[in-house]
């Protein structure tokens, strides 16, 4: 028989769901590890019945009236439940957010570079977009705004506003998002490269055409054949 387990220790968490003795109803609606209905049993009986089995009694459903209780393992249970947390966490996605900086009157070719590096929203990370106002530039937020939905607009294709243009203090910030096909372009330039290097290396692996039979012998086939004694082609 299994011994019904004691208190914890104080410098240990209570545990989340009242167990065995922790249950303060008089009577429980009773389930089976099995996952079969026992209906309404006292606590005491339905105690018993878990201990019998070698198992603990679970209150699973404590708002319930009477509260639902069922018969498991709960150290096993308390470890499949931390198994699932972790790879709920491992293949949580990690959104990360870089950061540009333009002036409003950023040149063309300036420009230019700035979008380029928007090229983080092909890695699937997000792009916030600083505008810095210094001195009476600040007055002219408007340009700032233009500026910053013009570049909206040019990578549209890979980008879409998460957070509108906001100005706070002296930068107006803008936030944005990778789309759905974002990466996807990347991906198939990658192919695409890819294949031009297989096509490439099976172009050159191959070997030459073989000399057809009319072709005349080469100087040391011809002297091969006269010490064989053979009549010459």
């Amino acid at each position: 028989m299994r011994p019904r387990r004691t208190v914890e220790p104080p410098s240990r968490p209570a545990p989340q769901a009242r167990i065995n003795d922790y249950i303060r109803a008089s009577q429980v609606r009773l389930i089976d590890d099995d996952g079969s209905q026992l209906g309404i049993k006292p606590t005491k009986e339905a105690l018993q019945y878990a201990f019998d089995k070698g198992l603990d009694l679970v209150e699973v459903a404590s708002q319930a009236d009477p509260p639902v209780a069922r018969v498991m393992d709960y150290g096993k249970y308390r470890y499949e439940q931390e198994q699932k947390a972790k790879l709920a966490r491992k293949h949580q996605t990690q959104i990360n957010v870089k950061e540009i900086k333009l002036r409003p009157k950023i040149g063309i070719h300036d420009y230019n570079t700035k979008k380029g590096h928007v090229r983080f929203l092909n890695q699937r990370a997000k792009v916030k977009v600083t505008i810095m106002f210094r001195g009476r530039e600040r007055d002219h937020a408007d340009r700032g705004r233009a500026l910053l939905m013009r570049l909206a607009e040019d990578v549209k294709e890979i980008g879409t506003i998460e957070m509108q243009p906001l100005l706070e203090g002296r930068n107006m910030i803008m936030v944005l998002a990778p789309t759905k096909s974002a990466g996807a372009s990347r991906d198939a330039k990658a192919e695409d490269a890819q294949r031009g290097e297989e096509e490439v290396q099976a172009d050159g692996g191959g070997e030459g055409a073989a000399p057809s039979g009319d072709a005349e012998p080469q100087p040391r086939e011809e002297a091969a054949e006269k010490e064989a004694g053979l009549p010459a082609g």
